[in-house]
C-alpha cells in the first residue's frame, strides 16, 4: 500500500462508517465463533495484516499484530498498545499451534500476498479447533481505482473463498455477503469513477456517515440472526481449523 493511503487510513480509520461497521461485525462474528469454540483453543487472536492497528485496539488485551511495512506497523503499534511483529502473512513469525483467533480483514486481495500461501500459515499458527475470521473484497469485476491505489489485484466470490480455506485445511462455519444495502450505490460509483478517482478512504459529511452506519448495522443484526447476506461489496468468513 502507498504510505499516503496509509496515513490516511491512520488519520480517519476511527470515525470513518466503513471501519466501524467491519470492526463491530467482526467483533460480533468473532466474539461468537470463540465462545461456540468453547474453549478448545485458548491463547492470543492475531490481527494478519494489522494495517494502522484500527482493529487491534479493539481484539482484546491478549490480541497481537503482524504488518508488512514499518512504518505501519508502529502506528499499529502506539495506536492499539499492543505488540506488533514487521513480518509478512505469507511466512508468518509465529510457532505452530500458538494462536486461538486469526483475523485477516482485506490483506488476501494484495498484490503481495498469495492467498494459499497465507491461508497455510495462518492454519500452521492456530491451534487446533481455533477461529479464522477472514474479510475480502467482494467480485473480481469490481477492481477499482481504489483498489490500484492500494495494491489490491483480487477481489473474491463466496465460492472462491470457501474452495481456498477448504484447500487449506479449514472448515467454513459462516460466509456471508455484506455493505448489501449501499451495493447498488457502490456499482454506480465503480461504474461511473474516473482512473485517477479520489481514495475511497476519507471522511463523511456526518449525515451521510449516519446513514451508511445504520445500514451496515442492519445487516450486521441480520447475519448475527444466522442470515447470510446474498450479495454486497464484502465477504465475511468465519473458519475453525481443522486436525
Amino acid at each position: 500500500m502507498e504510505r499516503i493511503e496509509y496515513e490516511r487510513m491512520h488519520a480517519v480509520e476511527d470515525r470513518m462508517w466503513w471501519y466501524r461497521g467491519l470492526r463491530a461485525l467482526v467483533v460480533q462474528e468473532l466474539t461468537r465463533a470463540l465462545r461456540k469454540a468453547d474453549g478448545k483453543a485458548e491463547g492470543p487472536v492475531l490481527d494478519a495484516g494489522c494495517g494502522t492497528g484500527g482493529m487491534l485496539a479493539r481484539l482484546g488485551p491478549a490480541a497481537l499484530g503482524v504488518e508488512y511495512d514499518p512504518a505501519a506497523a508502529a502506528l499499529a503499534g502506539a495506536k492499539s498498545g499492543r505488540p506488533v511483529a514487521c513480518g509478512s502473512v505469507n511466512e508468518m513469525p509465529l510457532g505452530p499451534a500458538v494462536l486461538a483467533g486469526y483475523v485477516s480483514l482485506d490483506v488476501l486481495c494484495h498484490g503481495g500476498v498469495d492467498p494459499g500461501r497465507a491461508a497455510r500459515e495462518a492454519h500452521r499458527c492456530l491451534k487446533p479447533g481455533a477461529i479464522a475470521l477472514f474479510n475480502l473484497p467482494a467480485y473480481g469485476w469490481l477492481l477499482s481505482a481504489h483498489d490500484r491505489r492500494v495494491h489490491n489485484v483480487r477481489r473474491f466470490t463466496r465460492g472462491q473463498a470457501r474452495a481456498l480455506l477448504a484447500g487449506c485445511g479449514f472448515k467454513v462455519l459462516k460466509a456471508s455477503y455484506w455493505n448489501t444495502l449501499l451495493f447498488p450505490l457502490m456499482m454506480l460509483h465503480r461504474l461511473t469513477e474516473r482512473a485517477d478517482a479520489e481514495s475511497d478512504v476519507r471522511d463523511f459529511p456526518r449525515w451521510l456517515d449516519a446513514i451508511f452506519s445504520t445500514a451496515l448495522a442492519v445487516e450486521r443484526a441480520v447475519i448475527g440472526a444466522g442470515i447470510p447476506l446474498p450479495f454486497g461489496g464484502s465477504l465475511l468468513i468465519v473458519a475453525e481449523r481443522n486436525g
